[in-house]
């Protein structure tokens, strides 16, 4: 007669059965994507929306000003930010984007954010993105956006870099200076103004919040000619950003370099279950331990 399992192996058994039947679903998370900037959100919304079918895209116009915190914590689950041209309410765009992000749900920014971070180009009259600024991944190189021809380079396996194998902007992409605390997973074949690494995809974790940062315009079908202006896996660079940041930009050690730090929230399903892990196989050597009744 088999005796019952133990109190503390059935928890964790039961622990860990739930956190690996979530896995699954959480990494096919369809996210509501909040489309922010001052022009072209409807249009970027809308061949967002019909490229990327995974995810549903929805155009928000932040040039008079943010919407409230609550509201976009009530309809979007991943906000992407950027602007055409820069617009004097990007500070407080910014601000109320930085409390979204420290909520735990990721933003993707890209380009022209760089024109109006407050070290961008004079010449652009940058206002500064206020406290997105404090977690965002890049700082300009001091010149932004060169309008010049910018290709891949270097490219990390990452689920950010997944079926990226190729990509050409004529102008609309490049001009940034990865921070110390970012994770670079691509990089255009072209140095930036400093004559460092420019990157391309790239992210940042503090505390609960990611920033991802892709470094080319969203909104180029719109503004360009696919072909022509920009070419190579566009889409696909952007569908990875939603989808890593729909999975709360969660992955694994074995994906980067050993020298590149990978942050896991501990609030994450891989976090939860490797402490179920933990809990069971203490319990398991706690029983194994225990002298034995007799019979």
């Amino acid at each position: 007669m088999q005796r019952p399992l133990r109190r503390p192996i059935r928890t964790a058994l039961l622990l860990v059965g739930v956190v690996l039947c979530a896995l699954a679903p959480a990494a096919a998370h369809a996210a509501r994507v909040g489309v922010l900037s001052n022009k072209n959100f409807n249009e970027t919304a809308g061949d967002f929306g019909s490229k990327i079918q995974t995810h549903t895209f929805t155009g928000v116009d932040v040039s008079s000003g943010p919407p409230s915190l609550s509201r976009l914590l009530q309809d979007f689950d991943v906000l992407l930010l950027f602007e055409d041209g820069t617009f004097s309410q990007a500070p407080a765009v910014g601000t109320v984007v930085a409390q979204f992000a420290e909520t735990g749900r990721p933003v993707v920014l890209g380009t022209f954010y760089d024109q109006d971070r407050s070290d961008g180009p004079i010449d652009f009259t940058p206002h500064g993105w206020g406290d997105l600024e404090l977690i965002d991944p890049n700082t300009t190189d001091g010149v932004g956006t060169t309008y010049q021809t910018r290709t891949l380079g270097s490219v990390v396996t990452h689920p950010l870099t997944t079926g990226v194998t190729s990509l050409m902007s004529a102008k609309f992409a490049g001009g940034n200076q990865a921070k110390p605390a970012t994770i670079v997973v691509a990089t255009w074949a072209q140095k930036n103004a400093l004559g460092n690494p420019d990157p391309v995809a790239a992210y940042r974790i503090t505390g609960a919040a990611c920033v991802i940062h892709i470094a080319i315009a969203p909104d180029y079908p719109t503004v360009g000619i696919p072909g022509t202006d920009f070419s190579g896996d566009f889409y696909r660079l952007w569908r990875n950003a939603f989808d890593f940041a729909a999975g709360r930009c969660v992955t694994g050690t074995a994906q980067l370099p050993l020298s590149q730090a990978v942050a896991i929230p501990a609030s994450s399903w891989p976090a939860l279950a490797l402490g179920a892990t933990l809990l069971l196989g203490f319990a398991m050597r706690r029983l194994s331990r225990r002298p034995r009744r007799a019979r």
